[in-house]
């Protein structure tokens, strides 16, 4: 996959968190908090895509918006915004963070704690 700008920016982004890695699998990339998985940039229906994984209310709120839509391995805990217009930036760092949260273990969530206190 082609790294376009979009994802140059996301990797910068989902890589300052602890114990995060990125990873292919499923033909793109995905970014990891330990095992799991919490964001993924892919290409759905020709169009790319970033997933997040948040909680089932976010999900349900975010899909309101048009720019938004369900994950399709998702489960109702996945959702995915359009990245092939303008991105709020501000919005995705915030979902970002809202993703790492999610998956992460506490020490993880400490560990951000103390990194912002340095």
């Amino acid at each position: 996959m082609r790294d376009s700008s979009v994802l140059k920016r996301l990797r910068a982004r989902c890589l300052t968190f602890p114990e995060t890695r990125e990873t292919s699998a499923w033909g793109h990339p995905n970014f990891k908090a330990g095992k799991q998985t919490f964001v993924a940039y892919e290409i759905v229906g020709g169009r790319p895509s970033i997933a997040f994984r948040v909680p089932k209310p976010d999900a349900d709120r975010l899909m309101s918006r048009p720019q938004f839509f369900a994950t399709p391995y998702g489960r109702g805990q996945w959702v995915s915004v359009w990245a092939d217009g303008k991105l709020d930036w501000a919005m995705v760092d915030d979902l970002i963070e809202r993703a790492y949260r999610t998956v992460a273990l506490k020490r993880m969530i400490a560990a951000m704690r103390s990194d912002a206190s340095s």
